[in-house]
């Protein structure tokens, strides 16, 4: 009896999926829609290269040598030569360019003779990673010069070249940067921000989902398909999106990790596996909302809010480690936060699957949990009363 009514749930929830557009677009064409833009937009891995421009006032043989070294720099790209300070500061303020810097003039002179030149940089900090990028880029360039400048001078008195290599950089420092060398943009803000907006999709999904049966008044008839049984119900109806979204899922970590070679350190089945009860928890969360608020709106915008809080209280922008200890407890609510969790220890780093056990069991208890909701679901899909 108990497959009888799961198969009359299933068949009642595909009809559901294929009765309106919206269901083909929320669980298909919009999280690939989603995929491929952040893709596309981060394709680079950073917003390179950052417009700027440069104004020379000196016009000698060092100052022009320093553009070049400016123009050689892959962060930036010198897109204008401006005359004055005026006009760099007008190509700021119409969003030309992100920053400029300015040679003064006497420059070469002031260098050969020991006067302390002085060069300045302007960065537009309204738009951070570029601006950071640019600065980044133009302090280096000045510190490479100050270097050159004293290099040269050492040499003219007589000081050997290797000792005054030696004098100007003392230590030689290596960097390693462990589990996204290339400090892309694409390996850490795609990865986490796709599933965030999967995650968001699945809980708006099930929601609705659940409750249009209550407002279209076939929630009694969804219960008696399944003989009485709410989990029956709600698994035969919840099955067809879970595939759908498990399907969609695994397709698009094959674009991350196939087609555009993000870093896969471990195991692709065990992603795919994170994949599928991420999948699962999201909608256990939702029916837990869909149960412990009996109004289909008000449950619909706590879903969307909690689904848009992920991505600031789940660690993907803010450290949790500089959260107040209140907000800290929050952050393990959402599945979201368990699955960057998997993403961080099992494809950056590569680490066991021992290392990643309690995000898992973490994603398996949220179904566990939605357990104790089913006898209120059962009583709202009986009363059968919508309330706008």
């Amino acid at each position: 009896m108990a497959l009888i009514g799961l198969r009359k749930s299933f068949v009642l929830g595909c009809r559901q999926l294929v009765s309106r557009r919206i269901y083909v677009v929320i669980t298909i064409l919009l999280p690939i829609a989603l995929a491929l833009f952040f893709l596309s937009l981060l394709g680079n891995g950073m917003p390179t290269p950052v417009p700027t421009a440069i104004i020379d006032s000196d016009n000698t043989s060092m100052s022009r040598s320093l553009t070049r070294q400016l123009r050689a720099n892959s962060n930036i790209e010198i897109v204008a030569e401006t005359d004055s300070y005026n006009d760099a500061m007008d190509l700021i303020n119409r969003g030309k360019i992100i920053g400029f810097f300015l040679i003064p003039s006497d420059f070469e002179s002031n260098a050969i003779g020991g006067r302390k030149p002085v060069i300045s940089f302007y960065c537009n900090s309204t738009f951070f990673v570029p601006a950071s990028l640019t600065y980044k880029s133009f302090k280096s360039t000045a510190i490479v010069t100050s270097g050159g400048i004293v290099r040269t001078r050492m040499l003219s008195i007589g000081i050997d070249k290797q000792f005054a290599g030696n004098l100007l950089q003392p230590l030689v420092v290596q960097d390693h940067l462990i589990g996204n060398p290339w400090i892309s943009y694409n390996v850490y803000l795609t990865n986490s921000f796709v599933p965030g907006l999967l995650a968001l999709l699945i809980l708006l999904t099930t929601v609705f989902s659940i409750w249009e049966e209550i407002k279209k008044g076939r929630s009694r008839r969804w219960l008696a398909e399944a003989n009485g049984s709410m989990a029956v119900a709600l698994v035969g109806k919840l099955l067809p999106q879970t595939i759908i979204f498990s399907v969609v899922g695994a397709f698009i970590q094959s674009l991350f990790y196939g087609y555009w070679h993000m870093p896969m350190n471990g195991s692709l089945a065990v992603m795919i596996s994170a994949m599928i009860l991420f999948v699962i928890a999201n909608q256990s969360f939702a029916f837990i909302l869909s149960a412990a608020i009996p109004n289909m709106r008000l449950a619909i915008s706590i879903a969307s809010l909690i689904g848009v809080l992920s991505f600031s209280i789940t660690g993907f922008s803010f450290p949790i480690e500089s959260m107040y200890s209140f907000f800290r407890l929050w952050t393990y609510i959402p599945p979201v936060r368990h699955f960057f969790d998997i993403y961080s220890t099992e494809a950056l780093n590569g680490l066991p699957l021992y290392y990643s056990r309690f995000s898992f069991i973490a994603l398996l208890i949220y179904p566990l949990v939605g357990l104790a909701f089913l006898k209120r679901m059962r009583k709202i899909a009986q009363r059968q009363l919508y309330t706008p």
